[in-house]
């Protein structure tokens, strides 16, 4: 364990917890964000160690948009309510002291509602559950959780976008190659793969922004599953919890919790892609292949080899980021067992499922933006990996295509000689001189150094030609989407358009969201006020 210790998200020196940040190979203690989220089932999570206390906190924002447009009706009187709410406000303050030391033998909100009522009285107290039942409440309150869970997730996601567009710019001219069925396949660059991932991410940002589009529908109002007679503003209470409307089925207001399902199912494709990445890396940061090292601050020793540098982040990326695979799963069948009413399959059991699943995935992007920042490419040994595994052979190939050889002929020509080089421990540029298909290629300016440049080249004729060179054939490539001319910066240009756009829609979101809590709390202001 590193030398970071307290509460998630902070650090502590090692002279405080007596732990060695200098292992000897290892001069840094674990990055403090990594250090919370690998190990927080000793540490304490926001929004997990006090449960009943989010819940409670959730009921009364929503008892408190209640209240002011009961009053602003006139279904209840002015003063009944801003007593109402000077209390909860109370309640708040003290963290619900008063509900906590409580029996719930009928569930929290009882306790809470009976609280209030002891306090100010059945004339004052009895009026909080006017025109609305434990159903939509509950309802209302699992959207606002959700809204929470959905915004760390799409913040981290951000996070991890940002740092991939950052670094592919960065590194859009190292050279290495890309790999099919774990073979050097073409030469491209590691800022063309950063780019690879970033397009992935920002379209997994944007099916997260499109799956919480249900967490702005209040159903509030629905009552037990069949509306109300009393003539209340659901439109009111939306503007003030930030929501974009009220649901317009009392059944289904009460009967759905699809967008738990819908979270995890985006959440899950954005986990997919990020399991993957994690991959990669653990094979790039091998000893063996070694094209990218990550920083003392993100991998791990050994408690007994003192030469091992454990990249094991990798490991828990992968660990987390499916989680939600398995939560949809799990929600999925707790609600197909239920009746499309109000259910606790529904609202208890499916939903008990997503915010872990939607918290782990938050995990695994978070530490693979730490990778992704603290990882550096060996430029050397990836285009050494380039030449040693032939990857220019397909550009070869097409170069005969281009001189008017059909193409399974050039490629059965270029293996061939592929295997010639692997014979003679050549590279394929010295071993296509051998060849005259390929010489003619090779020296297209009649003066035998094979460059076709009219000058000898640097190597005196043995080394590779320029123009087989892998970052040659990489810029070569500039067709399809590949990483040559400008199509890496024109691509990158397009990516950050598309993600500027999704934070825009996000933020106007999360504007929306702020701006209901200010004017909750100016319209409770007044009526306390009045009290």
């Amino acid at each position: 364990m590193s030398a970071h210790g307290g509460t998630r998200g902070e650090a502590t020196t090692a002279s405080e917890t007596g732990a060695e940040v200098d292992t000897g190979r290892l001069r840094a203690a674990l990055h403090p964000e990594a250090h919370a989220i690998v190990y927080d089932q000793y540490l304490p999570a926001p929004d997990t160690s006090d449960g009943l206390g989010e819940e409670l906190r959730l009921i009364s924002e929503v008892d408190r948009a209640h209240l002011v447009m009961l009053a602003e009706r006139g279904i209840v009187l002015p003063q009944q309510a801003g007593s109402l709410l000077r209390t909860i406000d109370e309640l708040r303050r003290s963290d619900f002291a008063p509900v906590r030391a409580r029996p719930m033998p009928r569930g929290v909100y009882l306790a809470y509602e009976a609280t209030l009522t002891e306090q100010l009285g059945e004339e004052i107290g009895g009026v909080l559950h006017t025109g609305r039942s434990r159903n939509d409440l509950n309802a209302t309150t699992a959207r606002l959780r959700g809204r929470r869970h959905l915004l760390r997730l799409v913040e981290a996601t951000e996070g991890l976008a940002s740092v991939l567009l950052e670094k592919a710019e960065e590194y859009q001219a190292v050279t290495m190659p890309a790999y099919t069925h774990g073979q050097p396949a073409v030469p491209i660059t590691y800022g063309h793969y950063l780019a690879a991932l970033g397009f992935a991410t920002v379209r997994a940002l944007a099916g997260l922004l499109h799956s919480g589009r249900e967490l702005d529908v209040n159903p509030l109002g629905a009552g037990a599953v069949g509306g109300t007679s009393i003539p209340i503003d659901p439109e009111r209470t939306s503007s003030l919890l930030g929501f974009t409307a009220p649901v317009a089925n009392s059944v289904d207001a009460v009967a759905s919790r699809d967008f738990g399902l819908q979270l995890l199912a985006a959440s899950g494709v954005l986990g997919v892609t990020v399991a993957r990445a994690a991959r990669d890396f653990g094979t790039w940061t091998s000893e063996e292949v070694a094209l990218v090292r990550l920083s003392d601050d993100l991998v791990g020793s050994s408690s007994m080899m003192p030469q091992k540098r454990n990249p094991f982040l990798l490991e828990h990326i992968q660990g987390r980021a499916t989680a939600s695979l398995g939560a949809y799963p799990a929600a999925a069948a707790a609600m197909a067992t239920a009746a499309y009413t109000n259910a606790i399959a529904v609202s208890n059991e499916a939903l008990r499922h997503v915010w872990p699943g939607l918290r782990n995935t938050t995990d695994a992007v978070t530490l693979l933006r730490l990778v992704v920042r603290g990882a550096t490419p060996d430029a050397e040994r990836m285009t050494r990996r380039c030449v040693d595994g032939f990857t220019p052979a397909t550009y070869l190939a097409e170069r005969l295509v281009a001189s008017g050889m059909p193409f399974r002929r050039a490629h059965h020509l270029v293996g061939a000689t592929v295997l010639g080089a692997l014979e003679t421990s050549r590279s394929l540029a010295e071993a296509a001189k051998d060849v005259p298909e390929l010489a003619r290629l090779t020296d297209n300016d009649g003066d035998g150094d094979g460059d076709g440049d009219g000058a000898h080249d640097a190597h005196g004729g043995d080394g590779p030609t320029d123009w087989l060179e892998p970052s040659a054939v990489a810029q070569a490539c500039a067709y399809g989407g590949g990483p040559g001319g400008d199509s890496i910066a024109r691509s990158l240009v397009a990516l950050r358009a598309d993600f500027d756009g999704i934070r825009a829609e996000f933020d106007a979101r999360r504007n929306r969201w702020n701006a209901g809590e200010a004017r909750l709390d100016e319209a409770v202001r007044r009526l306390v006020a009045q009290a």
